[in-house]
């Protein structure tokens, strides 16, 4: 059993690496059932430490447990004249699920984006079948009615 208690969001450091990288791989066979490379994770993690251009990652600690992260990668936006921050690789360890970790990493970079003239919002892509996930960013305030995503990955 899970004691509630008070999450803790901060910035990551090079340790949480290990964390994130194990956090992605669970969460690519868990939406995806997808295995990837444990390597290629490791590496494209610690190119986000090496260079912050490319964005930055956070932690969510709860019970002196790490429990949850996210990254957030920059776009520039010519329209606003200021970045507009995407939220990227979001995982929840699964026993604190429906706690509130999510809402608290939003609001957490919700209030950084409030409080900076150079970043004027936030958005995020969801696989159009996770459905919990889309409850999720619905119950935070965000929205999925202005946008569709296309793609071509190599």
């Amino acid at each position: 059993m899970i004691l509630q208690t008070s999450v803790n969001i901060r910035p990551a450091r090079i340790e949480d690496s290990g964390f994130i990288v194990e956090s992605q791989l669970q969460m690519a066979m868990e939406t995806e059932q997808m295995s990837l490379d444990k390597g290629s994770i490791s590496e494209g993690v610690k190119a986000v430490f090496n260079d912050n251009s490319k964005g930055f990652y956070i932690i969510a600690e709860a019970n002196n447990l790490q429990v949850g992260c996210l990254l957030i990668t920059p776009e520039w936006s010519d329209w606003r004249n200021a970045w507009v921050w995407w939220i990227q690789s979001v995982y929840v360890k699964q026993d604190f699920r429906k706690l509130g970790v999510f809402g608290t990493m939003y609001d957490y970079i919700k209030t950084m984006v409030i409080m900076r003239n150079d970043v004027s919002g936030i958005r995020l892509y969801v696989d159009k079948t996770n459905q919990s996930a889309m409850n999720v960013y619905c119950r935070v305030g965000m929205n999925g009615e202005h946008y569709s995503t296309f793609e071509w990955m190599k």
